[in-house]
């Protein structure tokens, strides 16, 4: 194609914004404007040639392109921004590209992506493949071979691998057990006018018409699961993955709006083995015992050190680990039930702070509490509630998860109360802003309901935001308690350690690190009456109501990315050592590259907090 004075502009404004390219100077960027040409490829047409994923380094402008392997099946789908290319031959089983949309690409030979990484060596961090010389992000730790891992940008689309398999309501159980026989598969779906009724699996034929020697000539809607959670075939199979581990489920039929396009399966997802995220879940939900779930909880270290070594993000990681941490929870409290009795009045078990907001890493306290019922009568149910709360958090201590320093959990009766003193509650601390009442209001804003009635949580958090959204002597107290944890960046922008005791010479990445980009995007939240909860989710928002530029919110968003990872990294080699992670990192032990990375996150931080403190000023 013939470039004008608009594509270049268009291009050098790409380059500019791009996460590594725009890391070259602006002579460079200029140059690669001036001599790089975007190539559009037409929707089901090859992507490039095959001996071009070899030679080239390839960057995708617009649309989106599926990696394929010798079967011409999907291994991988790129996305805007994205770079691939420059592999070993046969690397990952790519033989081969297909644009799955109208796309546009830039391809640079080996040779200018030698030159970018002479004049920027650090890109060789970044690049896929270069000169085949660039170091791991996680220091030479070795690749999993955990499928799962995999999951975080494959479409579920990719991972159905025939037609679903579908009965109508009426069908016999024993000819549902005898199509299934035939067909070599788990699981039928009943659907009705292409609607989706149910789903019956292998499992349910063993558990509810062999062992309780049901008659096999009575209907198949005898025995199903009725509306089965579904997941969409735009949605990533990472999705899929935390649907099944939160759920305990592993099968889940494949929509397409409406209509039904297929199944997957938990082996679609993942081999079986004890540090699959789905497998480690199952596994949860079969203790019978606390110390059968101590010896569960054991592996979660394991699966982050697996995550690690496969570089997976700092997002899809927190996702991962909270919701082994849910599933825990989640069996603790049924065990609990089973032993106190089934609860007399409804509740919700509610996790707050990092669990909340799926950003837990292996090291995690406990902050939670319970929502009753307002039928909850002290004198008659209160023991009863007492007992469950301690049965779940002494369960929790027991599986790792330390009791929260400022006793902030359901077995603290402060925290375990009816709705109405909940809604009492937050009515006082968002209209008396006092130190604790805005301390409580970051605990407990972040609210996700975990076990139980969820709908006694509804309403809680809504009524909250419509007392803070435009209130603007509380959001201003919220900014000045947000401000307390600041970046660890002395007079001349230099890292800043920790000058004396335990942690001498090191910095904390979750409080002066993690911590005020998560203060941020709470204040973003109160302040636009926006109900997400997970940090990446609330400055996306923060973004889209105008609060921050978009450009800002990617800058926090890539410095929240960075110093996640960099904390989960630190953690996967202490638990490597034999040690007990923490979160305390000794810049010397990063690499020089790293240290100006985590310094630009730091600055990105301050910055911002120090815009949000003149828009909010007292």
């Amino acid at each position: 194609m013939t470039k004008n004075a608009s594509d270049t502009r268009s291009l050098a404004e790409l380059l500019r914004a791009h996460r590594i390219f725009g890391l070259l100077s602006d002579d460079t960027q200029k140059k690669l404007a001036d001599t790089l040409r975007v190539k559009p490829v037409a929707a089901g047409t090859p992507a490039c040639a095959p001996s071009a994923l070899q030679q080239q380094l390839h960057w995708l402008v617009s649309g989106s392109v599926s990696l394929l392997d010798g079967q011409q099946q999907p291994v991988i789908t790129m996305y805007p921004g994205e770079l691939f290319g420059l592999q070993a031959d046969g690397l990952a089983g790519v033989e081969a590209s297909q644009a799955q949309t109208d796309s546009a690409l830039v391809s640079m030979e080996r040779a200018l992506v030698e030159t970018l990484q002479a004049e920027l060596p650090a890109l060789s961090l970044l690049l896929p493949g270069g000169s085949g010389s660039a170091p791991s992000r996680s220091r030479g730790a070795p690749v999993s071979t955990d499928p799962a891992l995999n999951l975080m940008t494959t479409p579920v689309r990719s991972l159905i691998k025939r037609a679903p398999i579908t009965l109508p309501p009426h069908t016999s159980i024993r000819d549902a057990a005898k199509l299934m026989s035939e067909q070599r598969v788990s699981s039928v779906l009943i659907v009705e006018q292409d609607h989706l009724f149910g789903v019956v699996t292998d499992r349910d034929l063993r558990n509810r018409v062999i062992a309780a020697g049901m008659d096999s000539a009575r209907p198949i809607m005898d025995i199903a699961t009725l509306a089965p959670m579904s997941i969409d075939v735009q949605n990533p199979a990472f999705d899929a993955l935390l649907l099944m581990a939160r759920h305990n489920i592993h099968h889940v039929p494949v929509l397409d709006g409406q209509r039904i396009v297929g199944m997957i399966t938990a082996t679609d997802l993942t081999e079986q083995h004890s540090t699959s995220a789905v497998y480690l879940a199952g596994d949860i939900y079969k203790q019978s015992t606390v110390e059968g779930l101590q010896r569960a909880s054991a592996k979660i270290k394991r699966l982050q050190q697996s995550l690690a070594a496969a570089e997976a993000s700092a997002y899809s990681t927190g996702h991962i680990i909270t919701a082994i941490t849910d599933a825990i929870t989640t069996r603790l409290l049924q065990l609990g039930e089973a032993q106190l009795g089934p609860a007399p009045v409804d509740y919700v078990w509610v996790a707050a702070g990092s669990q909340a907001r799926n950003e837990q890493t292996a090291k995690s306290d406990q902050d939670n509490c319970m929502v009753l019922d307002d039928s909850f009568d002290e004198a008659q149910h209160g023991a009863y509630f007492k007992a469950l709360a301690l049965y779940g958090c002494v369960g929790l201590d027991a599986c790792g998860y330390i009791y929260c320093p400022g006793e902030m959990m359901a077995m603290t009766d402060t925290w375990r109360q009816p709705r109405q003193r909940w809604a009492d509650y937050f009515a006082r601390w968002t209209g008396q802003p006092d130190p604790k009442s805005l301390m409580l209001t970051c605990v407990f804003f972040d609210m996700r309901a975990i076990h139980g009635n969820t709908s006694l949580l509804d309403g809680l958090r809504s009524d909250v935001l419509k007392r803070t959204q435009g209130n603007s002597i509380f959001l201003a107290y919220m900014v000045g308690n947000a401000l307390t944890h600041t970046p660890p960046l002395g007079m001349f922008k230099g890292i800043s350690t920790i000058r004396s005791g335990e942690h001498k010479g090191k910095i904390d990445l979750k409080h002066t690190g993690v911590v005020p980009i998560v203060d941020l995007a709470r204040v973003y939240a109160l302040a636009g009456g926006d109900a997400s909860v997970n940090t990446h989710d609330r400055l996306m928002s923060a973004a889209a109501g105008g609060a921050i530029s978009e450009q800002s919110a990617r800058d926090l968003r890539d410095a929240l990315e960075f110093l996640a990872f960099t904390r989960i990294q630190h953690q996967a080699r202490q638990i490597a050592k034999g040690e007990a992670p923490d979160n305390y990192l000794n810049p010397d032990d990063i690499s020089n590259f790293e240290r100006t990375q985590l310094k630009d996150a730091f600055t990105v931080v301050q910055a911002l907090q120090s815009v949000l403190g003149q828009r909010f000023r007292m």
